[in-house]
């Protein structure tokens, strides 16, 4: 399961009616292959969903992942912080045995 911080919501709810979006486009959470680390998150607006996807609910924000990516996912919080020290969403994962100095990418 994914789950979103309360920060996290209050922004992609901001975002989604930024950009026009209704609310059938969710977010679509996925793992790539990069980064200095050697896998990097991807993080974006989507509304369809494939039936190998994984659809999660939380704080009235549904949370769409990849059959693959679950397996790296599993109990990460979609964080966001608007701070000194780095503006962004930022994800907390349980699974990363290592991570960059950006927090873009990481190691499993």
């Amino acid at each position: 399961m994914v789950t979103v911080s309360d920060s996290a919501k209050d922004k992609i709810v901001e975002l989604r009616n930024a950009d026009g979006h209704i609310e059938d486009y969710q977010i679509r959470v996925g793992v790539l292959g990069g980064g200095c680390s050697g896998l990097t998150y991807n993080l974006e607006f989507n509304s369809e969903t494939k039936p190998t996807d994984m659809v999660f609910e939380d704080k009235g924000v549904k949370i769409i992942v990849d059959k693959k990516s679950i397996l790296y996912l599993a109990g990460t919080i979609l964080d966001f912080s608007d701070g000194l020290n780095g503006k962004g969403f930022q994800f907390v994962n349980p699974n990363a045995t290592r991570t960059c100095g950006c927090g873009e990418s990481f190691a499993v």
